[in-house]
């Protein structure tokens, strides 16, 4: 948050629903944010920043932006309604997604964002191997598919990336998301001060990747040097000490095979825009 809002600035409103940060600024008139704050319910961030955004037109005052701060359940689920209206409305708006991959504020039950094998209060991992079964959703691609004009992904390993594309997006017009990894010691199993360093192999893993996607045009930010297996990444979380090699390896393929998408896409994409443009100009 401190680093978003840097790269703000101080003519912002944030509109905060029901999640982890919503018990942190204080409540009013002492929050400690410095800038004006609505707290709003969990599922309906979309549409608070789509009000703001057009009480601040009505008032004149477009030159002030409008963020959305949420987490991934109130993201991915229950908040999947009002931002797919305010993506596919086209709000000038920027919704930012804190990823932790579960409910952490309420418990640690499992979202739509929680990986496949992992351990949460709601999948439990005993004897029946009750673990997460599911695929994290894509809210990435979602967002792609409503034609938003920047979409992105950051980590807050990389504290720079993450206030360039905060910089960038805020400049465009139109509905903007960001998504950031965000590591919980809680909810993860790990100690604290192993977080920057997990970011990190969830690059190098490639199992968190940072990109961007401008007008659809996909650009990888940061490949890793040196590739290491996701084995790497996981064994320093107790949500996957319970998974057996055969799953582990399972799992190394499907991120193999996500990550040659990615890299497809860019690929594919940019030379697609170049060639349009050659194309316009020959014209």
């Amino acid at each position: 948050m401190r680093l978003v809002m840097k790269a703000m600035g101080p003519d912002t409103i944030l509109s905060v629903p029901a999640c982890c940060w919503a018990v942190m600024p204080g409540v009013f008139p002492y929050n400690n944010m410095r800038v004006p704050m609505l707290y709003t319910a969990f599922e309906t961030t979309g549409a608070s920043i789509s009000g703001i955004r057009a009480a601040l037109k009505r008032q004149g005052k477009e030159h002030i932006k409008v963020v959305g701060w949420a987490g991934d359940g109130g993201t991915f689920d229950i908040g999947i309604q009002a931002v797919s209206g305010a993506a596919e409305r086209q709000e000038d708006v920027m919704y930012i997604c804190y990823d932790n991959e579960a409910y952490m504020n309420t418990g640690i039950q499992r979202s739509s964002s929680t990986p496949v094998g992992s351990w949460t209060t709601t999948t439990q991992v005993g004897p029946a191997q009750d673990w997460e079964a599911t695929p994290k959703k894509n809210f990435i691609e979602i967002m792609v598919a409503h034609g938003a004009p920047y979409v992105a992904t950051a980590n807050i390993a990389y504290p720079e990336d993450l206030v360039k594309k905060v910089q960038k997006a805020k400049d465009i017009k139109g509905f903007k998301y960001i998504q950031i990894y965000a590591p919980c010691p809680t909810g993860w199993r790990y100690s604290p001060e192993l977080t920057i360093e997990l970011g990190r192999k969830a690059l190098d893993s490639c199992i968190y990747p940072l990109y961007e996607v401008e007008n659809g045009v996909y650009k990888v930010n940061r490949k890793p040097k040196t590739k290491i297996p996701i084995k790497e990444y996981m064994e320093p979380q107790g949500r996957f000490r319970h998974l057996p090699e055969e799953m582990v390896h399972q799992l190394q393929e499907e991120v193999d095979r996500n990550w040659k998408i990615l890299l497809s896409k860019e690929e594919f994409t940019k030379k697609l825009y170049e060639d349009l443009d050659s194309s316009i100009q020959e014209k």
